[in-house]
């Protein structure tokens, strides 16, 4: 049976340093904190690298919430390794290391039974390599994508012809600026609808996220909260609670759209609790839904009779 969401991205070993505190050797990369979240609402199956150094037992948890890990390819060398700082507001952050590893000749081979996922979640890669991707799935429902500055100024004509093949793109307001050249957000996500996604994500951080679609426009808030330890891969888990919503529901309808992005949002404010995945270990469905009902109550409201 194939995995009805597929994520293909990095599955790697992060340092990170905040002012509440530091690690050493927390599990990271995209597709690691993308299945972490979307496992939770749907199957998911990964494809990355990872060297001979990687200790694979460490995504024992997402095996045992039925994530499948056949297309993890294990190559003689390191691992993907990055390690960095986030500043007192952990909004700006800087990059102490990388050390690519393995990860630097990454060449995603989709094993067979993956290929008719019908969910499909292109991590940040090269976008040749999101492209390549493209070319060994069958007949997804739905193909979303993450790109960041790196691509965007460094392969911006293959990253054109990605966003031929996409759905959703997903991406922060610096990106959506940086890749449209225009600093309005309205203006940048119509450039790249332009250019073949029928939605665009763009990402604030904290500050919420915001969906353009070809009919309307919805807002999703930052989740407010007490304790924020590591804001590493919540994009990701974003984009883990939105796919794995839909592919959930399996469905697409503008009500599905709002309701993901609120699982997104969900998702993303997990992540940020803990360093690494650690929130994500055991996450009970109970949180998830306390905390959706939470979004519900914030955002809701009924206006009075005097006003249309």
């Amino acid at each position: 049976m194939s995995a009805p969401v597929l994520v293909v991205g990095s599955v790697a070993i992060d340092a990170i340093e905040t002012p509440f505190g530091k690690v050493d050797d927390a599990l990271g990369g995209s597709a690691n904190y993308f299945a972490a979240a979307a496992s939770l609402l749907a199957p998911v199956g990964i494809v990355a690298v990872v060297g001979d150094d990687y200790d694979l037992g460490r995504l024992d948890f997402l095996r045992a919430r039925g994530v499948d890990l056949e297309g993890i390819e294990r190559k003689p060398g390191q691992s993907f390794f990055w390690a960095g700082r986030y500043a007192y507001d952990l909004n700006s952050r800087e990059t102490l290391e990388t050390r690519l590893g393995v990860f630097a000749d990454f060449d995603p081979v989709i094993p067979e039974r993956f290929r008719d996922a019908e969910w499909i979640f292109l991590g940040n890669i090269d976008p040749t390599l999101q492209l390549r991707v493209l070319e060994q799935v069958r007949a997804p429902k739905l193909v979303a994508c993450d790109t960041m500055n790196y691509w965007i100024e460094r392969t911006p004509d293959a990253l054109v012809r990605l966003l031929a093949h996409v759905d959703v793109l997903l991406v922060n307001d610096a990106e959506a600026r940086e890749l449209s050249g225009d600093h309005n957000l309205v203006r940048a996500a119509r450039w790249i609808r332009d250019r073949g996604p029928d939605l665009v994500v763009i990402k604030k951080g904290e500050h919420g996220a915001i969906l353009f679609g070809p009919d309307a426009t919805f807002f999703v808030p930052g989740f407010p909260l007490e304790d924020v330890f590591d804001p590493t891969g919540a994009g990701d888990a974003f984009a883990g609670g939105f796919l794995g919503y839909l592919a959930h529901r399996g469905s697409v309808t503008a009500h599905d759209l709002k309701r993901a992005m609120v699982y997104g949002s969900v998702m993303g404010s997990f992540a940020v609790e803990e360093f690494g995945l650690r929130r994500f270990l055991d996450l009970p469905a109970s949180d998830i839904r306390a905390r959706v009902l939470e979004f519900r109550t914030m955002t809701t409201f009924e206006l009075d009779g005097s006003h249309a």
